[in-house]
């Protein structure tokens, strides 16, 4: 097993994998930038290292300083959580060549995986259902148009290096086809310096369904079960749930299977999440690969007793997978709320400051992952994700109503929260009925998004 473990990241995933490693007996580095030199981080760390400024591209995106880091305090590994350089294929590589662990796949695997086209192709090769679009690299308009039409609008515009919503823009007609596919075009130069684009054809108000997969390198893969991710606005989720409630058990299974098989497709080693989307005719698509943990473990975590963190160090270290398909057990229901520190009155805009007082909830099947407290700084350059609420019950009404309780015990004093909006959205009918698809914000929260 790993001695000492560097975790490349900051805030609620960083405090999450010290304390994973602490409960199995491994030392961690924390490395943290001059905006989080006072971070809760920082502090449950065995040991801490400075790797930069506060933007992100001088710290935590600096490859360079985190190798470093991680030689001179002699880690073997590298955790590096969710976001930063989670799936970046030349870090993964550059760890490899330093001979230390990268937690997480290989650097072809996600390459591979992070282009959406190279992506899309190695499943329809594996026989895994995808959403109708294009195989090849678009690069200018007049030519994704001529595509376009023999999709058949609406249509999405991807970049093919695109995440996080970036790069996506949805084209109802030939008429407004150019002005979008330019617009997403610049995001994905900008964002991930990259040009290409796909499309495909636009699956209108479908459930947003991802499976949790584990792979060892022996070729062990199992499934997770999924997660309800469709509560989100401008394609960041705000909420995700297991399992969902447009699943029934039949679907359920095939789904896991077919996620299984999109996992031994890519090679994969390591915890990742097949994404798919749901139409209204309960057919399903492909829609990405994440090779990374993911922000909303934690409800596959409460429902399934495992420990994903753990899992994934057990798999790097060369562990076989230690359950099988037949032994994963989906109890009971969990429902995460995404806490940021914004103003949805104000478009969202992100509200960094100090918290004043902090009260969090708790008892029994509430979890809180959050790195602040009183007194804490939200620094301006980092995402605005200031904790995740998530509750377990024995079935969705129980959870459902543990969430809207424990929400309404969340006190953040000092900064402008999406409490208030959240709280909402879980009290919806449509929400609580199961019913609410990825056009659920669009059209019941018009006015609290504009």
């Amino acid at each position: 097993m790993f001695q000492k473990i560097l975790i490349a990241n900051r805030g609620e995933i960083a405090v999450r994998i010290i304390r994973a490693c602490r409960e199995l007996g491994i030392l961690s580095v924390a490395v943290y930038s001059t905006a989080d030199k006072d971070a809760l981080h920082t502090m449950l760390a065995d040991e801490a290292i400075c790797i930069g400024k506060a933007a992100p591209a001088e710290s935590y995106l600096n490859m360079e300083r985190i190798l470093s880091a991680a030689i001179a305090s002699k880690a073997d590994a590298i955790h590096p959580g969710f976001g930063f350089l989670s799936e970046n294929a030349k870090f993964a590589q550059m760890c490899r060549q330093c001979n230390i662990v990268f937690i997480g796949p290989g650097a072809d695997v996600i390459s591979k995986m992070g282009n959406k086209q190279e992506a899309r192709n190695t499943m329809m090769e594996a026989k895994v259902p995808v959403v109708p679009g294009t195989q090849e690299p678009v690069y200018n308009a007049e030519y994704g148009l001529a595509l376009a039409k023999e999709i058949g609008f609406p249509v999405m515009i991807k970049a093919a290096s695109g995440g996080g919503g970036k790069g996506m823009r949805i084209s109802g007609s030939a008429e407004d086809f150019t002005e979008n596919f330019e617009v997403a075009q610049a995001e994905s130069v900008n964002g991930f310096s990259d040009n290409t684009m796909y499309i495909e054809k636009y699956i209108e108000n479908p459930r947003h369904i991802e499976f949790q997969i584990l792979a060892d390198r022996y070729g062990n893969v199992v499934s997770l079960g999924e997660r309800d991710c469709s509560i989100q606005r401008h394609h960041q989720k705000m909420i995700e749930e297991s399992p969902s409630a447009a699943l029934d058990a039949k679907l359920r299974k095939e789904m896991g299977a077919v996620a299984v098989r999109a996992a031994r497709a890519a090679n994969y080693e390591s915890a990742g999440t097949v994404e798919f989307l749901l139409d209204q005719d309960k057919n399903y698509y492909f829609m990405e690969m994440n090779t990374r943990i993911q922000v909303e473990h934690g409800v596959t975590e409460m429902v399934t007793g495992l420990d994903l963190i753990k899992e994934q160090i057990f798999i790097a270290d060369g562990q076989r997978l230690r359950i099988r398909q037949k032994d994963v057990r989906i109890r009971g229901h969990a429902i995460e709320c995404r806490i940021n520190a914004e103003d949805p009155k104000r478009n969202f805009m992100p509200c960094p400051g100090r918290i004043d007082f902090l009260y969090l909830p708790g008892g029994n099947g509430i979890r809180v992952d959050s790195a602040i407290f009183a007194g804490y700084e939200i620094p301006p350059w980092y995402d605005s994700m200031i904790a995740k609420i998530i509750v377990y019950g024995k079935d969705r009404e129980t959870a459902l109503n543990k969430m809207q309780s424990a929400l309404g015990e969340v006190n953040i004093d000092g900064v402008t929260t999406n409490l208030d909006y959240q709280y909402d959205i879980v009290t919806h009918p449509v929400f609580r009925a199961g019913e609410a698809t990825t056009g659920f914000i669009e059209e019941y929260f018009t006015m609290k998004v504009s």
